[in-house]
């Protein structure tokens, strides 16, 4: 059955047969447009992809009234799906690491760097901020805020972090703002200004 966008919220937020028809065309729609989009992708099984379609369809029904038929309702749903596929598979790839393998691990600031050529006044002050910010994350802030703070920095999805440290999201984000703010403030105190650290790492 084709249906417009109308047509699609009204038999998604309704209910008995045209609801269920709806889902299970959407679930087609969706399965196929996921299988193209992680074809390529390490991960992105047939068992992986129900789970996928689970999820992605709860969200949608969740948020039928977010909708603005602003796009097509199958684009706006492909994109719900898409998301919820990036998402989970961060956190496959994420859930065997520990934090304390990421404590541990190589400095993130030097990794993410831009500026990979700077000259000699450059490198100087490149490298005094990176000892300040290593000083400041080793010496300033609680233990519990270097791990997320270090963690968020190496790219582990908050959820991720979260869970590891038996947090709540919210109790997690006040956490690596307060430990940001120490990092800003340490940063400061050693005469580093914000103009400063962008032109040595972007400029």
């Amino acid at each position: 059955m084709v249906r417009d966008n109308q047509t699609w919220l009204a038999h998604l937020g309704g209910t008995g047969p045209d609801q269920q028809a709806a889902l299970s065309d959407l679930r087609e729609v969706l399965l196929r447009g996921l299988r193209r989009a992680l074809s390529h992708r390490a991960g992105g099984g047939e068992e992986f992809l129900e789970d996928v379609i689970q999820d992605s369809l709860v969200r949608i029904l969740e948020r039928l009234p977010q909708f603005e038929g602003r796009s097509r309702f199958l684009t706006w749903s492909m994109s719900v799906a898409t998301r919820v596929a990036m998402s989970e598979l961060r956190r496959r790839r994420w859930k065997d690491v520990s934090l304390e393998t990421l404590v541990d691990g190589p400095d993130p600031a030097t990794e993410r760097a831009v500026n990979h050529h700077p000259g000699p006044d450059m490198q100087w002050e490149r490298q005094a901020i990176l000892d300040t910010m290593h000083a400041v994350i080793r010496n300033d802030l609680t233990p519990k805020q270097r791990t997320a703070l270090l963690a968020e920095l190496r790219g582990m999805p908050q959820d991720e972090i979260a869970r590891q440290l038996g947090s709540s999201r919210n109790a997690l984000y006040k956490l690596t703002h307060d430990a940001r703010k120490g990092l800003k403030r340490g940063l400061e105190e050693a005469g580093f200004t914000a103009e400063d650290i962008r032109a040595v790492f972007t400029g």
